[in-house]
């Protein structure tokens, strides 16, 4: 397939992809612009971020692996420009820079959708030095408008499963192009260096992955850990649920605590959970699921309400079965009041959630079976001790239920996560460093 074909069928089925983003809008909630202007490279007002280095991170995922990223550009004194394609990773790069968008260091816009005009609009608007993709984000019209506008581009902390590439061989030609279009492409292991070859991408080296890279809000660590220490109770979290995890976790903790309750233990004396759906319009629904299955639970956002680590909040969970996770940006806090993290996103297949945060903070980690979006970083981890897999939610329930009552493994297992993090730290260096040898030529 070449660009022309392939943008005649994006034009063909475009009606249906637009229909497609405004369903997931009117799901997901929040601000999108579906069909707004800025969606299709036409703006009223003149560019705000000229001569910046144009970083894009596609959703919310993406964004927060990018922002030590964003961070240490920022920090070497260039303007951002920080494009998204869904609410959710706008509002969190909202979050995460709002100083820096405040005193116009770092600009938020959307990313056009891939036709010809719109990718050449948005680049003649914006006019950056450089332009940084994020993990997989390739566009065929958008990569050829910033190389005829001479915009040097980068992928970077880029990942390529056997799935991707055989869809990116099946396209042909217009993904080759692509992929040979870029200065440089930073990829997160030798495996996905050696896919990325295969797809086109010639400068390719390994520089690692920039979730190892992370900066934990260490004002939201100290309240998770002495929320933990206050409540006194053994916990676990079930962090990242995508649609169908919900009710498996649901149904496992019940029989775990049915199990309880029929042995004679007190429900302030069982384990507490903490489930945390990975996406806002699915909080109520997880809500609903818990009073329908009998469990007692408190959500999050209460906890907040009632001054998070106060004596009220202690006490409104201390006879609960569940914290049901109804906040955003707060997994550090989530993290550092529990013991062990099952991270879910893997009990599907969904390709896996981000477990790296969780061993930084010297969590024990239980990973599903569907892990292909970390695959690299689950067979390290797996080889340092620091994650076990399981097959299903009822195993990773009942086996969390069993390293919370043996010390010495947390230890150990939390010892051996938090190490392996540190052994792998340096990615986002390396890519700031090629950016600027490349903004120097």
């Amino acid at each position: 397939m070449n660009r022309f074909l392939y943008t005649l069928l994006l034009r063909t089925l475009s009606p249906a992809l637009l229909g497609w983003m405004a369903l997931r809008a009117r799901r997901a909630g929040g601000r999108w612009e579906v069909c707004g202007a800025a969606r299709f490279g036409r703006y009223a007002e003149p560019a705000p971020a000229l001569d910046a280095i144009w970083i894009h991170a596609v959703s919310l995922g993406e964004t927060r692996a990018a922002q030590p990223f964003v961070r240490a550009v920022l920090d070497r004194g260039h303007r951002v420009l920080l494009t998204h394609l869904t609410a959710t990773g706008r509002a969190e790069g909202a979050r995460a820079f709002a100083a820096d968008i405040a005193e116009d260091r770092l600009v938020q816009d959307w990313l056009p959708y891939d036709f010809p005009g719109a990718t050449r609009r948005f680049i003649t608007r914006h006019r950056p030095r450089a332009g940084v993709l994020i993990e997989r984000e390739v566009w065929p019209n958008m990569i050829h408008a910033a190389n005829r506008a001479g915009v040097p581009m980068i992928l970077a902390s880029a990942r390529m499963s056997d799935r991707s590439l055989r869809q990116s061989l099946r396209l042909g030609r217009i993904m080759r192009e692509a992929y040979g279009r870029f200065q440089a492409v930073y990829a997160q292991s030798l495996h996905d260096a050696r896919r990325l070859e295969r797809a086109g991408a010639l400068a390719v080296s390994v520089s690692g992955n920039f979730k190892f890279d992370l900066h934990l809000d260490g004002e939201r660590v100290a309240r998770g850990r002495a929320f933990a220490e206050r409540l006194g109770r053994r916990t676990v979290a079930i962090a990242s649920t995508r649609e169908g995890e919900d009710a498996l976790f649901i149904q496992a903790m019940r029989h775990q605590i049915e199990r309880a309750r029929h042995q004679g233990v007190e429900p302030g004396d069982q384990v507490l959970f903490y489930l945390i759906p990975r996406h806002p319009q699915r909080f109520d629904e997880a809500a609903e699921r818990l009073r329908q299955a009998g469990l007692s639970f408190v959500r999050r956002s209460t906890l907040v309400e009632l001054g998070d680590g106060g004596t009220s909040a202690v006490r409104a969970c201390q006879d609960v079965s569940v914290v049901l996770g109804d906040t955003l940006g707060e997994m550090p806090w989530y993290y550092a009041a529990c013991q062990v993290a099952i991270v879910a996103g893997s009990f599907e297949p969904l390709g896996g959630q981000n477990f790296i945060e969780a061993c930084a903070l010297g969590r024990p980690v239980l990973v599903g079976p569907h892990t292909a979006n970390f695959e690299q970083a689950v067979a390290d981890a797996l080889e340092a001790g620091a994650v076990e897999r399981v097959d299903g939610a009822d195993l990773a329930v009942q086996r969390a239920l069993q390293w919370v009552e043996d010390p010495r493994c947390l230890a150990r297992m939390g010892e051996a996560g938090s190490h392996w993090v540190r052994q792998h730290a340096g990615a986002v260096d390396r890519v700031v460093n090629g950016l600027e040898d490349l903004l120097a030529s």
